[in-house]
């Protein structure tokens, strides 16, 4: 197989600016040669083509432009076919994209696909890093980085990635263990052959300021170092006391570039820190209900509007901040990966990948929880209170892996097959220190609590209970070797057909330190309350997942498919922590795991002299052996969620200098079977939760003559649910059962200041919308959308 090339090298090998500098240099020495003019008509000639030269020149650099946010191809080399020809729904965000947009998260630049929402966390925890719901299933523990998964809750930052890879729907084969809705890929940038450097200064709404670096430098005709750097300090627009802040450090150092052997050494450091938001709440918000204020006089009227019969009391400040401001959220990434390519033939190349990688996050957050009207209630809503805990983590998760890979291209008679292989050698593990507010006594089973604060004018002066550790802890791994091969068989020109498979075996292992609490009557107390009690657990398994499509071409530039892939999840697949009660759960140790599988048919076309390209697909998405409650009261592994629905994209060239990335999703999400166990408790044929139904996603932008970028864009995401409860009556008891739906509008104009300086203005939610961004599983508090707020930037580049 040939040599894969960068992005960069393909830019420089196919660089139009380049080849009409080439040609016009041609043009003078052939004039030179000729020697029949005259020295005036000479001169006369020689403006003429350098005029030519820069309308050319201007004219090329708008194409350049207007090609950045399409993709043609993912990085991963389990891959062998360009997206159009691949039976998979996988969407590419390229960093042109997402710098337009002055996206610098993942999250962020995860708007630009639809059919994906946040969470804001579950059982009385407070999400902290990029919680990922898509397709109806979570997300967050299949995002990876250059195929190899990266672990941790935390907030992944763009400065260092080229571009972002959405693949939809279970894909057990491309990562393995993942759950049914697919996985997110970072791929990061990498150093090259073409000298560059670039950069952007930020200043923004929210005490935003953010600065970057990127510089690629040859040391020989075939090496070369890249150094990305990013330093940020920021508040977020419309939340008080919140502070995102972070310094990056990236370096790639490329060997034996453009020769068979190849090697690239590539560190990433990362520090994260900040005051982390603890969320609002959700009291007077559009759907929000509470009993008690129907159960009062329609007469009784509040000071701030409303009444307690048929209405709810007013919405508090969303720029509230309920914390301390000694909150903080520590967070340490490092990782450092060796890959190694050798071209055996032309047709046959060698890849080994080792990675060693360690993120250590310590966190202490003060989250809101139940408001307190008074006993009895109080009409006057300047005495209500909410409550608040002081939560923590202090987690470390590590990763080891060597992975090799062999591609091959070659024929069986009048058939051509190219195929990826390999294997995998995979080490993970978490440990978690059990955090929280002190004990009364070594012996007491009561935590210290935390103050109350008012609910519509809190504040941060209150003394606040400091966040310990109590002796408990979780330590979990689990080990993997895996064994995988993928083939696309191209029988002649209109047809394809392409099959994988990965066998994978793992041992999963959690050894548990826990303070042992108070027992409830009629039970004895045999264990001294506050002695340290040990538990562990272990599994020992295998997972097969496989994958299989077809492709028709019906000419060069378009394909229609069809496909059905599989994943597997085993139990503690989340956390490496099995459970080591006596009562059966999703993650004890004896429970089969739980299978994904995904039915697509679709077609892809290349347009427009294969500058834009137009996707659509139906898919039906199900997850087995999800834990449910039976009639008899019994919680096995019976469960079964479906997603089924329609997702539109289009990326690329709409017509000369206007370029855009827009995708729609309509999905039907769905408990097939659920809790049965009572009438209040059942979710069997309910609705999957944060799932709304359709989700659309546009950005567009012109780039005109004079190299002025105008640009905007729009989100809709339709409502969803909160729960998954059938019974009308248990719904509605509950403080929020829907979310509202919401549209964002943004818009950008960039100018160029001089031929490498730009300047660029960003302006976020044009119409103030406001909405909720994430909630929580209790629904007592969530995130507020960011407001109306503005950046502007410096971008350079050499």
């Amino acid at each position: 197989m040939s040599k894969t090339k960068s992005p960069f090298n393909i830019a420089k090998t196919c660089n139009p600016i380049k080849q009409f500098k080439v040609s016009a240099l041609s043009s003078v020495l052939l004039l030179v040669a000729s020697g029949a003019m005259a020295a005036e008509q000479a001169k006369k000639e020689e403006k003429d083509a350098e005029s030519s030269r820069k309308l050319s020149t201007v004219k090329v650099n708008a194409d350049v432009v207007n090609t950045d946010f399409k993709a043609d191809k993912v990085s991963s080399d389990k891959f062998t076919q360009p997206l159009v020809d691949t039976s998979q729904t996988i969407v590419v965000v390229k960093k042109e994209l997402f710098q337009q947009q002055a996206a610098t998260s993942l999250s962020e630049t995860l708007r630009n696909t639809p059919g994906i929402t946040m969470l804001m966390g579950e059982n009385g925890n407070t999400a902290t890093g990029d919680s990922i719901f898509m397709r109806g299933f979570d997300t967050q523990g299949s995002i990876f980085v250059d195929g190899i998964r990266d672990l941790g809750s935390i907030s992944r930052d763009t400065f260092n990635t080229d571009q972002v890879e959405i693949a939809k729907g279970p894909a057990g084969v491309d990562n393995g263990r993942g759950a049914a809705s697919g996985y997110v890929n970072m791929s990061s940038k990498v150093a090259n052959l073409d000298d560059a450097t670039s950069g952007n200064a930020s200043v923004g709404s929210g005490n935003y300021t953010r600065a970057t670096l990127d510089v690629n430098r040859t040391l020989t005709p075939t090496s070369a170092i890249r150094v990305n750097l990013l330093e940020q300090e920021a508040g977020v627009a419309g939340r008080d006391k919140v502070e995102n802040n972070y310094q990056g450090f990236a370096a790639s150092l490329g060997l034996g570039l453009g020769t068979d052997t190849r090697t690239h050494i590539n560190l990433l450091s990362v520090q994260q820190s900040g005051i982390p938001d603890g969320g609002v709440p959700t009291i007077g918000l559009k759907g929000y209900y509470n009993a008690i204020f129907d159960a009062r006089p329609t007469a009784t009227t509040f000071p701030k509007g409303g009444t307690f019969a048929g209405q709810t009391p007013e919405s508090v400040d969303s720029t509230n901040f309920y914390g301390s401001t000694s909150d903080y959220n520590d967070v340490n990434a490092h990782m450092a990966t060796v890959r190694i390519e050798h071209d055996l033939t032309d047709k046959l190349t060698l890849r080994n990948t080792s990675r060693y990688g360690r993120t250590k996050q310590d966190l202490g957050l003060t989250a809101i929880n139940t408001v307190t009207f008074g006993t009895p209630v109080n009409a006057n809503p300047d005495t209500w209170t909410i409550s608040r805990s002081r939560q923590g983590r202090e987690q470390t998760n590590q990763i080891i892996t060597n992975q090799t890979n062999l591609t091959a291209e070659f024929d069986t008679g009048s058939i051509k097959h190219e195929v990826s292989g390999g294997v995998e050698f995979i080490y993970e593990s978490q440990s978690a220190y059990t955090v929280g507010t002190p004990y009364a006594s070594a012996t007491s089973a009561i935590r210290a609590t935390q103050v109350n604060s008012n609910l519509y004018n809190p504040s941060t002066n209150d003394v606040f209970q400091p966040i310990v550790r109590d002796g408990g802890k979780t330590d979990g791994e689990t080990t993997t070797s895996a064994l995988y091969a993928l083939d696309t068989i191209t029988l002649n020109d209109h047809w394809e057909i392409s099959a994988g498979i990965r066998a994978e075996r793992f041992h999963t292992r959690t050894n548990i330190l826990t303070r042992q609490g108070a027992v409830t009557a009629p039970a004895v107390q045999t264990i001294a309350i506050g002695t340290l009690v040990g538990s562990s657990a272990a599994l020992d398994d295998q997972l097969l997942s496989w994958k299989l499509g077809g492709v028709y071409k019906p000419s060069e530039n378009g394909s229609i498919y069809i496909s059905y892939a599989t994943s597997e999840l085993p139990p503690g697949s989340a956390n490496f922590s099995l459970s080591t009660s006596t009562t059966i759960g999703a993650n004890s140790p004896n429970v089969d795991p739980q299978k994904g599988t995904n039915e697509e048919i679709g077609t892809k076309w290349n347009v427009y002299k294969d500058r834009l390209t137009l996707t659509a697909a139906l898919f039906r998405s199900k997850n087995e052996n999800e834990f449910a409650s039976n009639p008899d009261g019994t919680t096995t592994a019976v469960g079964e969620r479906r997603v089924q629905g329609i997702e539109l994209g289009a990326s690329g060239i709409v017509m000369q200098n206007w370029q855009i990335n827009a995708g729609l999703a309509y999905m039907e999400p769905e408990i097939t079977r659920g809790n049965r166990a009572t009438v209040a408790t059942s979710t069997d044929g309910g609705v999957i939760q944060w799932s709304p139904k359709l989700t659309f996603t546009l950005w567009n932008s012109y780039t005109f003559k004079s190299g002025l970028i105008i640009g905007g864009g729009a989100r809709y995401v339709d409502s969803s649910a909160s729960t998954s409860l059938t019974d009308t009556e248990a719904r509605s008891r509950r403080s929020m059962v829907e979310i509202p739906d919401y549209w964002v509008m943004d818009a950008m104009a960039s100018y160029p200041i001089t031929k490498n300086v730009n300047l660029q203005l960003n302006l976020m939610n044009l119409t103030d919308e406001k909405y909720i961004a994430s909630l929580n599983s209790g629904v007592s508090r969530y995130f507020p959308g960011v407001e109306r707020s503005a950046r502007l930037g410096l971008n350079f580049s050499f």
